[in-house]
């Protein structure tokens, strides 16, 4: 995760920016605070989990319902259950779900 922050995060930052972190340990990571405000930005961390602050999760509450629901136990089964429950999520979906989280979305998303 350093490696991504040195490399693609952090050359983009800019004084001011915010960078909103869920709790995964390697976001507590020694080295990631600070290399994220040596840009001059600031580190927000979500309350632990917290879906209603975060869209993926509403995605993935999507995708695992429609996987249950087509009960594939085998590994070949399940690998053909992912693409087609994949194809069930859809732009109207995302920019529903960045809605109910409070997160705006550039128009036509």
């Amino acid at each position: 995760f350093l490696e991504f922050i040195d490399k693609h995060l952090a050359p983009k930052l800019r004084p001011g920016d915010i960078v909103v972190m869920d709790n995964l340990g390697a976001h507590h990571a020694t080295g990631v605070r600070e290399r994220i405000e040596a840009r001059g930005a600031t580190v927000v961390y979500q309350p632990p989990y917290s879906p209603d602050l975060n869209p993926i999760e509403l995605a993935w509450s999507k995708i695992k319902t429609a996987l249950r629901g087509l009960g594939a136990r085998t590994g070949p089964l399940l690998k053909a259950a992912i693409s087609a429950v994949a194809a069930l999520v859809t732009p109207t979906d995302a920019a529903g779900w960045f809605k109910h989280c409070g997160v705006s979305t550039p128009q036509g998303v």
